[in-house]
C-alpha cells in the first residue's frame, strides 16, 4: 500500500475529505521525520515503534575488485513491531 492508497482507505473508513487526510497522513509524516531527526523515538500503540540506531564506521569490500573501502558511520531508521501487531500476523 502506498500513500496514496492509504489516504483513499482511511477516507473511506472515516468519511473524511481526501484532502483532510491528506494533510493528516502528511502532518503523521512530517512530524515522526522531525522527531526522529531530533533523536526522537516514535511509538504507536498497536503498530510499533521507530528509532534510530547508530552504525558505526567500518572496512568493507568491493565485491569485484576485493579493494577494501571505508565504509563511513551512518544513522538509520528502525522499526520494532508491537506484541500486538506481531500476534495479529502469526495467527
Amino acid at each position: 500500500m502506498n500513500k496514496t492508497q492509504l489516504i483513499e482507505v482511511i477516507a473511506q473508513k472515516t468519511n473524511l475529505k481526501k484532502k483532510d487526510v491528506e494533510a493528516c497522513v502528511t502532518a503523521l509524516v512530517d512530524s515522526t521525520v522531525s522527531a526522529l531527526a531530533s533523536g526522537e523515538k516514535v511509538q504507536i500503540s498497536g503498530l510499533g515503534t521507530i528509532s534510530v540506531k547508530e552504525k558505526a564506521a567500518r572496512t568493507g569490500r568491493n565485491p569485484k575488485t576485493q579493494a577494501a573501502i571505508d565504509i563511513p558511520a551512518s544513522k538509520t531508521a528502525t522499526f520494532t513491531v508491537s506484541k500486538s501487531l506481531k500476534e495479529t500476523l502469526n495467527k
